[in-house]
């Protein structure tokens, strides 16, 4: 099943072109991280995805058109913000009673038993939480609720290291299965690098990279070469160069393992190195696109 479509999706802000002709297919069951600078357009897509937002092109989630059906929409959908939403004098007893009250699909039993797990009482107001819990008992209510599409902008951040790897370890093991989709935008690369399923890159409203996690490993290779090796590595023509501690690392594409080892050491490269390669051969290229 096609979870979400999208074929010329386009918004634009007055001159600024927020999103420019995307087309975007996400499968049943599948992790779409999607990963961009500041300003490329991420949040207009989920926005647009959301229904909170108007656009251009086509647009289907889950069948719908989530502009002009979602009242229908939000029953399967669930978001989690950068910053939550959570009324500040409301305590977490009453935030059970709320989202039980207003979403039919909401399991209390298993907002509770997740709660269980943390040390947030249902007696303290949410202003007394701390940012970590916050977000912990937000992730409580959005897993107890039986949707099929979790939408997350920036869950973690502003979370130290602990509770962003709490934060995904729990969507791994107590949410996601092979009929739900999550789709993520984040900064923290490094925190999804073993949870994604897929992956795309977005600058100035255009995708500039877009493949599975396993097409990523099978692709790109990163090597520290030998400095006697360097001229040699460089013809054959790598994506990225960069020095660290006097070592040359060179980032390819579709180059194969064992002839790159005899250059030097060979790794999969990190989702944040292949997004600094992208990006910046991407931002040496002319766009066309106004501001």
């Amino acid at each position: 099943m096609t979870v979400i479509e999208a074929r010329g999706l386009r918004k634009a802000f007055g001159t600024t072109i927020a999103l420019d002709g995307i087309d975007l297919r996400v499968e049943e069951g599948r992790i779409l991280g999607i990963i961009g600078p500041n300003g490329a357009g991420k949040s207009t897509a989920l926005n647009a995805i959301l229904g909170l937002t108007q656009y251009q092109g086509d647009l289907r989630v889950l069948g719908r058109d989530p502009w002009s059906e979602r009242d229908q929409l939000m029953r399967d959908v669930c978001f989690i913000a950068d910053v939550a939403v959570l009324p500040r004098w409301m305590r977490v007893s009453q935030a059970l009673d709320y989202v039980a009250g207003v979403h039919p699909r909401f399991d209390r039993a298993k907002a509770e038993s997740f709660l269980a797990r943390t040390d947030i009482q249902r007696s303290s107001r949410i202003k007394e939480l701390s940012k970590g819990m916050v977000t912990q008992l937000h992730l409580a209510l959005v897993m107890a609720i039986d949707a099929k599409l979790l939408v997350l902008d920036e869950p973690t951040l502003g979370l130290d290291i602990l509770y962003r790897k709490q934060f995904y370890d729990s969507l791994l093991n107590d949410y996601f299965d092979r009929s739900r989709t999550i789709v993520v935008t984040t900064h923290q690369v490094e925190d999804v690098q073993n949870v994604l399923t897929d992956l795309m890159f977005i600058n100035r409203g255009r995708i500039v990279l877009a493949c599975s996690m396993e097409e990523f490993e099978s692709r790109y290779l990163e090597v520290t070469v030998r400095p006697e090796q360097v001229a040699a590595a460089r013809a054959l023509r790598p994506v990225n160069e960069r020095q660290v501690f006097g070592r040359s690392i060179l980032l390819f594409d579709q180059v194969g393992r064992q002839q790159l080892a005899a250059l030097g050491d060979v790794r999969t490269p990190s989702i944040a190195d292949l997004f600094v390669a992208v990006m910046g051969n991407h931002a040496s290229q002319p766009q066309g696109v106004s501001k």
